[in-house]
This record gives structure tokens, C-alpha cells and sequence, in this order.
């Protein structure tokens, strides 16, 4: 029998805050900017980390940092998450203690991720564990592509409001299914890991139909969090390191990058994606 679900607190916080400013003009006025505020995370009374984050679904961005980070290998190793704004801390109490977790923590590598871009250990070192369905069952259609980024473009958003944070999305073909955001991507990312936990989606047999979209970089960290997460796909507003292009080639994912409206590049992973090719345009010679 499988151990029950963690039993989680629900401590979203107000994500927007509202300051006087004054523009080019001379002109005071209102405006929203995104909240920024700590979150220190204690595993069975232990200071593990502080994330910065806007403060939506923190329990969800703990679990999914948890998961990301190979802390815990399933979900039904914690036994709880409870979050508490008035001392910016979330304790959570596994069923049975993280074996090993002194190691696991000891060596730390920075990334150029924002908001929290350290990863713990040897995570680059389990990519020849990451197994990811194949090209026939786990593919992206054009056409599908074109519907997700004009619901990303329509969604209402913080981003709309304020500005200055990372959005990430995870969809079954054209269907999105939760959008997340925060400070940084890898906050965002981190979210949708732990909603996936929580709604029973593990590894290629929950993520393998289904497609990441971000608004950040598509640096190795991100390309190996999705991938152990099982998603084959992933989308960017944004461009590509070469090293995350080169862990794609490795792993096998598609990555489609500087997405929006109806452009876009696919850097890698091109069997997974069904192209409907564009009209050419001409190209005029002005100085004809």
C-alpha cells in the first residue's frame, strides 16, 4: 500500500505590492511591483535552504525544490509541509528521515539562475538515469505550439500587472494544465514539480505526454530538471546556452526557443516535432 499524500497547509501569500513612483514627466502615481520575500526551509527541524519567492503555492515550490534537488525520491516520503509567513519558514517533517542528507548538501554548484539557482551535489551526474518516452508517443504539433503561445500571451498574469517576475506553464498538447510564477524560473519550474507530485504524475509515465513553457533561459538546469521530471518538450520566450543545447542532444529533448507569437526555433530534438512549415516571404531588395 502506497503511503498516504503529504498533508500540506495552503499559505499563499499576496503577490503584489503597491508603491508611489514618479515617471519621466514629473507625474506621482501607483503602481503594482511583484512581492520578494524569504523562505527558509527546515527538513525534520534542519535549516536547509532560503528561497526567495513571490509566495505563491509555497508548499508546492518546497516539495518540487525537494524533488529537483533527488532529496527525496517520492512524494510519499514527506509526511507534511506547513508553511508560516510570520516567521518565513517551512518545516517539513518526513515519514522516516533523508538518509545520507549531511552529503547530499555538502557540495553546492551555482548556476545562473535568478531568484535560486543553486543545485545540490551531483544532480548533472544522474543524467544517465533520466529515461524519456520515445519520439512517437511524446510529440508537439505546430499547430499546438501556435495555441500555447496565444494562451500564454492572453493569460492574466503578475507579469501583466508588475512585471519583473518568471512564468512557467505545463501542457498536455494544447490544453494547459497549471501556470505558475516567481522571481525566478527555477522557483517556477520547482512549483509545477511539486504540483506534478501531488496530482500523481512520476517521471516519463506522467510527464511524457506533456510540454514545459518558460519565459527564462533554457540553461542545463532547466533542461535536466524537466527532463528528470519526465517532460520531453520544452518552450522558451527566451534563447538557449550551449550547454543546455548540449544536454538536450544528450537527453533527447526537444527545446524550441524564442517563442513568441507565431516565430519560434527549435534548437534540438526536431523528430518530436511535427512541423507545419510557414509560407516563405519575400524579401525585397530595397536598393534595387
Amino acid at each position: 500500500m502506497n503511503p498516504p499524500l503529504p498533508r500540506l497547509t495552503s499559505c499563499s501569500a499576496v503577490l503584489t505590492h503597491e508603491v508611489e513612483v514618479l515617471d519621466e514627466f514629473g507625474r506621482r502615481k501607483t503602481m503594482s511591483i511583484p512581492a520578494e520575500r524569504p523562505l527558509t526551509v527546515f527538513v525534520d527541524k534542519r535549516e536547509l535552504v532560503t528561497l526567495m519567492t513571490l509566495g505563491l503555492a509555497p508548499e508546492l515550490l518546497v516539495l518540487g525544490y525537494l524533488r529537483n534537488q533527488r532529496l527525496v525520491a517520492d512524494v510519499g516520503e514527506i509526511e507534511s509541509i506547513t508553511v508560516d509567513w510570520e516567521v518565513g519558514a517551512a518545516a517539513v517533517r518526513t515519514r522516516a528521515g533523508i538518509a545520507d542528507i549531511e552529503a547530499k548538501t555538502a557540495q553546492r554548484t551555482v548556476t545562473t539562475g535568478c531568484g535560486q539557482g543553486t543545485v545540490f551535489g551531483a544532480l548533472m551526474a544522474d543524467v544517465e538515469s533520466v529515461q524519456l518516452p520515445g519520439a512517437q508517443s511524446a510529440r508537439l504539433s505546430q499547430a499546438a505550439l501556435y495555441e500555447m503561445l496565444d494562451q500564454m500571451r492572453r493569460l492574466d498574469s503578475v507579469y501583466k500587472k508588475a512585471g519583473s517576475v518568471h512564468g512557467c506553464a505545463l501542457f498536455r498538447g494544447a490544453e494547459l494544465l497549471v501556470h505558475r510564477e516567481d522571481v525566478g524560473r527555477h522557483n517556477a519550474i520547482d512549483n509545477i514539480a511539486g504540483w506534478m507530485w501531488m496530482n500523481g504524475m512520476h517521471g516519463a509515465d506522467g510527464g511524457g505526454d506533456k510540454c514545459f513553457y518558460t519565459t527564462g533561459r533554457l540553461t542545463s538546469e532547466m533542461v535536466m530538471k524537466s527532463a528528470q521530471m519526465g517532460v520531453p518538450i520544452i518552450v522558451s520566450r527566451n534563447g538557449i546556452t550551449q550547454m543546455g543545447h548540449a544536454l538536450a542532444m544528450q537527453l533527447g529533448l526537444t527545446l524550441i526557443g524564442r517563442a513568441k507569437n507565431r516565430h519560434f526555433i527549435c534548437y534540438s530534438g526536431f523528430e518530436r516535432f511535427d512541423s507545419q512549415p510557414e509560407p516563405a516571404r519575400e524579401t525585397v531588395d530595397l536598393g534595387a
